[in-house]
This record gives structure tokens, sequence and C-alpha cells, in this order.
């Protein structure tokens, strides 16, 4: 937390209130103290104790953004940013609820109380898919949107939800992934990928990594639905740990039957792993001319606060001192390591996507931005249009 007038446990504040009990992450200072939080809030800004001995790390509301106070069925969550960075505080303890959330209101925050589901709560995800003929893009037609919409977009990665440092860029391995930034996609019912030899071996090889039949396979196989809409955020690049892209696709499925039946394919122990060696094999196929061999991955199972459906992976995309002819703002000195994570609940998946100089390094950080993209979609509702 990069807090203004930290200073050793003495100081004194006039508090609206006291709250005892939460845990944070990140931590304020590296390898700092997560656990046993309190917090503080009046009309000057948000304190937090913690530490022993105790410290006070005190930041005016000025300099707090995108505050949001979730309510769960057993726990609280208040998500912030200060100074670039997103911070998460959660707590078991619901008794303070009222008291806090007046006084995070008043000071702009976005208060939620997550609705109740009856059953359990419907998840899906779709690979992105990336054909030789264009990308995701070639599956769907643009249309105009509906009512949906524009919750649809707001659920995608935002500038706001990074670091400081970050920037929008159009010259990133992601594009190969990603369709075009905020261009609306609608399926319909003749659009196919286009049949190359490159995309046979991939998908061929994604079936024989989860043993699935082509028939069966919900990713690249015949048994496959289209989400009803989908949207892309922004790349947006940074030069920070020596070179990082980020950027996520928010897609709509009109029932959660739909979603229901692709969740057991996901819920595989090494879909991860396969999933990003199938997009990694084609983002290669994207700038060579020979079919890719489809590289090695390595499952990921962030950390997230919120509930709700995660998988995710990593796989080294182009070893170091390689060079790399398609465009990317990571060093081409550098190892470019692909990262890929799906979020769902209800009738939304989120799928993030990630190019990183540095791994396991950036992992806190990535996980960070899943957490905030899972966040978004559980409080979301998910209601067909």
């Amino acid at each position: 937390m990069r807090a203004r007038g930290g200073w050793g446990g003495g100081g004194v504040m006039s508090e609206a209130f006291r709250s005892e009990g939460w845990a944070v992450r990140p931590s304020f200072v590296p390898h700092g103290v997560t656990s046993g939080v309190t917090l503080l809030g009046d009309d000057n800004g948000i304190t937090q104790l913690s530490g022993d001995p105790q410290v006070a790390w005190q930041t005016p509301w000025s300099e707090i953004s995108s505050m949001q106070l979730v309510r769960f069925s057993r726990s609280l969550a208040l998500f912030a940013t200060i100074d670039g960075v997103r911070y998460v505080w959660r707590t078991n303890r619901r008794d303070q609820y009222d008291e806090i959330a007046n006084v995070l209101s008043a000071h702009g925050a976005r208060i939620v109380r997550r609705r109740r589901r009856a059953g359990v709560i419907a998840v899906v995800a779709v690979v992105l898919l990336a054909s030789l003929a264009g990308g995701i893009a070639s599956f769907f037609t643009s249309n105009s949107s509906t009512t949906t919409l524009s919750a649809l977009k707001a659920v995608n990665l935002k500038i706001d939800d990074l670091p400081s440092g970050f920037y929008a860029t159009t010259g990133s391995l992601l594009n190969y992934l990603f369709s075009p930034p905020g261009k609306v996609y609608v399926a319909t019912t003749t659009t196919a990928p286009a049949a190359n030899s490159a995309w046979t071996q991939v998908a061929t090889s994604f079936q024989h990594c989860m043993g699935v039949s082509a028939a069966k396979d919900r990713m690249f196989g015949a048994a496959g639905q289209q989400p009803a809409y989908q949207v892309s955020s922004p790349i947006f690049a940074s030069s920070a740990h020596g070179g990082l892209e980020v950027g996520s696709t928010a897609q709509y499925y009109k029932t959660t039957t739909m979603v229901e039946k692709d969740t057991a394919e996901m819920s595989a122990k090494n879909f991860g792993s396969c999933l990003v060696a199938s997009n990694a094999a084609l983002i290669l196929s994207g700038y060579t001319v020979h079919v890719p061999t489809v590289p090695s991955g390595a499952s990921w199972r962030p950390v997230t606060f919120a509930k709700g459906f995660v998988r995710g992976g990593v796989t080294t995309l182009v070893p170091v001192g390689s060079a790399t002819t398609s465009p990317t703002t990571v060093p081409s000195s550098a190892p470019l390591h692909l990262v890929i994570a799906i979020v769902t609940s209800g009738h939304y998946e989120v799928t993030f996507g990630a190019i990183v100089a540095k791994w396991p390094a950036t992992k806190p950080l990535l996980a960070n931005i899943v957490n905030t993209l899972l966040t978004r979609i559980t409080q979301s509702g998910s209601t067909a249009a």
C-alpha cells in the first residue's frame, strides 16, 4: 500500500468506525503483515493498523479510487486502488457492515450486496481461439448491442484496475488471441474456424492432452457452443517486471445450462496446462509459416477471494535469446511467458491473458487482476437478457 503518513503505533485519530479481524492482499510493504489487520475510517481517510508493535498507515480519501465494499453470504470484502495498486481487505465478520458501508459510501464507494442464488452457481469458460484467418473475431459477426452488453463491457479489464505505468497498446502478441477492443461480436449459426493444418494440429493436441474426443470436446471440437455476445478490453502494457502485457475478453451465454456442460471439461486437473499450451501454439502459428509444435504448459490456480470458477496455466512462449517478428512491447531479449486464466460465474465468463518477461515474479500482480475480474462477474448478476 503506497499510503501516506505511516507512523508508529502511538497515533490517535477520531474514527467513525473501527473494525478488527481483517486480512489484506497484497501487503503494504514487501513481506509485510497481511493478517490481524484493523481498519479505521473517518472524514479524513482510511487507516490500517497492523503488526507488533502496531504500525498505522493512513491514506486520505483523495488518494483512494475505485472503492467497492462487497457483502457476501459469510464475509465482507473491501476493494480499493491506491497509488495504482489494487488492494483487497477481507473479513469473516459482518456485524459492522452497515457502519462501514455508511462511511465508505459517503466517500464514493460502491456498496454491493451479493444476491443469493439457488443451487450451485453455474460456471463456464471458452478458450480464446485464434485461427489463422484472423483470430476469434472470425467466429462472430458484428452487430448492435442489447441491454446485456453494457453489463458485459463493464466486467472487462480497465486501466484503473492496474498499477501506475500501464498504457493501452496495439502492438502485442495477445492480439493473436483477443478480438479488437470494444468491438461487440454476436454469434451466428454459420460461422466456423478456417480449416488449416495448424488449426487441426493444435485442436488434436489439445484433445489428446485432455483425453477427450473431437466429438465431445467443447473447446475446439464439435460439442462447443458459442456465446451470445463477446467484447474485449484494450491490451495494456508496462515496463514493470521487465515488461508485461495484459488483456481480457468477456463473453455472455444465454443459458446457464450451456455453461454447465463446459464446466465438466474445464474441471479436469490438467485443463489449465492444456489450455495455455494450445493458445501458445495458436500465437506461434500466427507469425510463422510452419505448423507449430505445441509447447508444454503448467497449471496455475491463482488465489482469489471471491467465489467462482477459476482455472489457468502458464508456458514459455519464446525462450530467452530467441527472436520474434511478432509485435510486442516486452523486450525481445527476455523470455516470453504466456499466462491464461478463466473466471466464470452465472452467464458470464472472462478470459484473462498476459505476456510477461518474468515468472513467477509477476504471479501476485496477475492473481490480483484475476481476482478483480472474478469479483465483477460474481457481484454483477447474471440473468439472461
